[in-house]
């Protein structure tokens, strides 16, 4: 109760700051999202508002709240169930624990190819998974990108699974995260984004694992010395928006979104993928020492996790994935 007293004062005491309303705007849609301006997730959102605005002839205004304004993501995604929000894009590991069957997109390892991983997520199986979400009040419209995750930590380099041992290491809150970091020999520490740069700051948590333009948006490697990039989790990132609003729009807007969501997350998509290349680069040049592993070794390491995890998911689904 105490959090969702704190997402409602925070979505009106920040549509009081909106920007200025356009002039034939029937419809106000709030966007919240956990990253930084700089960030992919910004970008692609910048490509949605325009789109939608541009579809709908300014019926609908798209304002959007960055750096956990509207809270966790966790927090955002109960808000839209209760109709408090109209959107939010979130990565995809808090959603777990709303439905299990996004536990699929958590296993180590399972996308080592985005683009192949694209093929099963805009398909049936990813359509299926976003779809148990609807009984949620949350309409689950698509996969974005957040992308391939690396480790980063104050300590030493990190170069095979077991350099991990001893070190707490931030994870989102998901089963499949924490327990691969357990097998490891790390220290899980769950907690919200917003509280980490602090946390690794003063030492209370030694590392963390992210894409890197989230590791140079919010600049962690100011706390960090060291990125492996071990790229153990793809993470997508879902667009949602809350069912009870969306379901109420006439049938016009809703087409003129769901045609703007698709060519914005095509859009940020691709301009995610683009930029890993040049972030190693930029990192490297801010003093970062960047390690490369062998991937396919830290993958056979994480065999455990499948067997411990598999019941937990649709058979069809994790087979659809792995190829």
């Amino acid at each position: 109760m105490k959090k969702f007293t704190t997402l409602i004062i925070a979505v009106f005491a920040l549509c009081l700051f909106a920007g200025t309303a356009l002039a034939d705007a029937k419809y106000i849609m709030r966007i919240g999202t956990t990253t930084e301006p700089e960030g992919h997730y910004h970008k692609g959102l910048l490509q949605f508002k325009e789109k939608v605005e541009q579809y709908t002839d300014g019926q609908v205004q798209v304002d959007i709240f960055l750096s956990s304004q509207l809270g966790n993501e966790r927090d955002m995604i109960e808000g839209l169930s209760m109709g408090l929000l109209e959107g939010s894009l979130t990565s995809s590991a808090p959603l777990a624990n709303f439905s299990p069957d996004f536990l699929l997109l958590d296993f180590p390892y399972v996308v080592t190819d985005r683009e192949k991983a694209y093929k099963v997520m805009d398909g049936p199986v990813g359509q299926a998974i976003l779809g148990t979400m609807d009984s949620k009040g949350v309409k689950a419209m698509g996969f974005w990108e957040n992308g391939f995750r690396h480790v980063t930590n104050s300590k030493r380099p990190i170069v095979n699974p077991e350099d991990l041992k001893g070190l707490k290491i931030r994870t989102m809150e998901n089963p499949i995260h924490q327990a691969t970091f357990e097998f490891f020999g790390a220290t899980p520490t769950p907690m919200a984004w917003s509280e980490v740069f602090l946390a690794l700051q003063q030492g209370t948590i030694d590392g963390q694992e992210n894409p890197l333009v989230i590791i140079d948006t919010v600049k962690v490697y100011e706390v960090q010395k060291y990125i492996s990039l071990t790229g153990h989790f793809y993470s997508p990132a879902v667009f949602m928006l809350s069912k009870q609003i969306f379901d109420s729009y006439p049938a016009d807007i809703q087409e003129a979104i769901v045609k703007a969501e698709k060519e914005a997350r095509d859009w940020e998509r691709a301009y995610s993928a683009q930029l890993d290349e040049q972030l190693v680069k930029d990192l490297t040049a801010k003093g970062v020492e960047i390690n490369t592993v062998d991937a396919a070794a830290w993958k056979a390491a994480c065999a455990p996790i499948y067997e411990k995890f598999k019941d937990r998911v649709n058979a069809d689904y994790l087979k659809a994935m792995l190829e």
